[in-house]
């Protein structure tokens, strides 16, 4: 079919609903609309969906989540009544039709006589990822587009190891929902009927209660928190989203008295309306958390996404408030767990770290340094989830700490995916650490270069958009690795990697180049978002030749890019 059959079959179908209709008829004079909704089904990738709401075969809408959800209820269904019987959690975040689109799910789950546990209100990610394993449910929906605009809306699928799914189970599921090809073939039923049946469950409190004790379980030094908890001042900004009451609780549960929250900005609001983007790692995200920092002395602030699984930080100095990239805040608590653990005694002999291989390299000096295993895995939480479920089973390592340059990171095992929440307990701590020696983060991460090397990062990105779009970064891609580049500027690639094709690791759509300087630099497009990202690395002996060398490596790949895509 093409399209404009497909839109013309939405119009005329008993199954679709009227507000979908009238939706798709102030459409019907722009042709690249109807095609861009229409030209192909929205794509159930390796994590799940996300899309722009609205209607259409290629947006997130109840039929797609619907039919997502027939899919993988076919699949639990494949692995036999003992899987299905473990029941699916659900949880959703503040975006639009969150809610609408988590009960969809459940009831096509339901009709399909696998029980669904949904969580009573918004809830972040990692509590999802944790409820999945406290629960021993099969798999876990999250209904959540992360950081994303606010006219998107997502769905990520986990298994019953509380990581989103891996190879080979993500190809399996996503070939399951490639085989639901009618609409109207997709099981759903009455909501009360459900309930009365002990198919839909509504869970809540004691699941948080849960999450909060294997938080706190997390600590390294709680006395300083006492000894700090009326001088240390933290201000914290939802955005919006679903950290406002779990980051609150923590924080005033483990001892921290002077906790701000940002108030424009506490309650949930789909259309993220104070801040438009919803990004930590976007500095305009924190212009009211600076304005109250200034305000009320604010030693640190900090910034969760809507689904409270990235965290933002900005840190006192010299008087202004300076950011944190991912891998600043990263490092940190990396040197901060090993050595706290090792000055108490409890570093484990066979210890081990876990980023992606887009992270920055200054992990290898400090894992070295405390002489614990660095591993690195394939862009996405969900490897480190996956090799934390290896070392339990082959007792190969004791995962110590993981994380990623896209500001994610997991203390502990309670959840299988980054953890804003529990990052938020771990950086203040660290705060108050250093403070009670007279330090600033930005202070302890200073003596942290000194010690191990000026290690600088950046990612340049460009979107592009729409059927068109998606054809340029395949042209960039296949560019680069039919002519592959031999230098840049005055210096040498020394090792090109196609994760296609040269490494142990899943193939993967990224390049990755490493220059004679112990420079890099990686391409790869998004997996969330239409856009092909460009991360780099240097290392050099003092901050300012790091800082320039970074901006001149970076002109130099960028002008590669341009050229390629002229």
């Amino acid at each position: 079919m093409t399209h404009l059959d497909k839109y013309t079959s939405w119009l005329e179908s008993d199954y679709f609903d009227e507000a979908t209709k009238q939706e798709l008829m102030t459409i019907k004079e722009d042709e690249t609309d109807i095609e861009e909704r229409f030209y192909k089904d929205l794509e159930f990738g390796t994590g799940g969906l996300r899309g722009v709401i609205g209607a259409g075969t290629n947006r997130m809408n109840i039929y797609t989540v619907r039919k997502a959800t027939q899919g993988l209820a076919n699949y639990i269904r494949q692995e036999g009544d003992a899987a299905a019987d473990k029941g699916v959690v659900i949880a959703y975040d503040s975006r639009r039709m969150s809610p609408e689109f988590s009960d969809e799910a459940a009831l096509v789950l339901a009709a399909n006589g696998i029980k669904a546990y949904v969580f009573e209100s918004l809830r972040p990610t990692p509590e999802l990822s944790f409820a999945v394993r406290e629960l021993n449910a099969v798999a876990g929906i999250v209904v959540t587009a992360s950081h994303n605009p606010p006219e998107y809306n997502g769905y990520k699928v986990y298994w019953e190891d509380g990581a989103q799914i891996t190879s080979p189970r993500d190809v399996a599921i996503i070939a399951e929902v490639g085989k639901v090809k009618d609409y109207a073939h997709v099981k759903t039923m009455d909501k009360q009927a459900a309930i009365e049946k002990g198919l839909y469950e509504v869970i809540g409190q004691d699941m948080d209660d849960d999450y909060m004790e294997a938080l706190k379980k997390q600590l390294i030094n709680p006395e300083v928190i006492q000894a700090e908890a009326d001088d240390f001042t933290i201000i914290y900004t939802p955005l919006h989203g679903t950290g406002n009451i779990p980051v609150r609780r923590i924080l005033k549960e483990i001892g921290f008295n002077k906790v701000l929250v940002v108030p424009e900005q506490e309650l949930p609001d789909s259309d993220f309306s104070t801040v438009g983007y919803p990004n930590p790692e976007d500095i305009k995200a924190f212009e009211l958390g600076i304005q109250l920092g200034q305000e009320k002395d604010g030693d640190i602030i900090l910034a969760t996404d809507p689904d409270a699984d990235r965290l933002g930080v900005l840190v006192k100095h010299d008087g202004a408030y300076e950011a944190l990239t991912g891998n600043m805040i990263g490092v940190l608590l990396l040197d901060y767990i090993l050595g706290q653990k090792k000055e108490k005694g409890i570093l484990p002999a066979n210890g081990a770290v876990i980023e992606t291989i887009v992270t920055t390299n200054m992990a290898k000096a400090i894992t070295a340094h405390y002489d614990m295993a660095l591993i690195e895995v394939l862009t996405g939480f969900k490897y480190i989830g996956e090799k934390i479920k290896e070392f339990e089973e082959d007792k190969s390592f004791d995962y110590l700490f993981g994380f990623e340059e896209s500001y994610g990171c997991l203390i502990g095992t309670h959840a299988r995916d980054k953890d804003a929440v529990v990052a938020t307990m771990l950086v203040c701590e660290m705060g108050a650490y250093y403070k009670q020696k007279g330090m600033t983060l930005y202070d302890a991460l200073m003596k942290a270069y000194e010690k191990y090397g000026y290690y600088k990062e950046t990612l340049e990105a460009i979107t592009l958009k729409g059927i068109e779009g998606v054809n340029k970064i395949k042209h960039i891609l296949s560019t680069l690795r039919a002519n592959p580049p031999k230098h840049i500027g005055d210096v040498d690639i020394v090792k090109a990697t196609d994760y296609m094709e040269d490494t142990d690791l899943p193939k993967s759509n990224v390049l990755y180049y490493e220059l004679a300087d112990e420079s890099w630099f990686c391409v790869r497009p998004s997996g969330t978002e239409p856009k092909v990202k460009f991360y780099f690395g240097v290392k050099d002996p003092t901050s300012e030749e790091a800082s320039a060398h970074l901006e001149t490596f970076v002109a130099g790949v960028m002008a590669l890019i341009k050229e390629i895509m002229a």
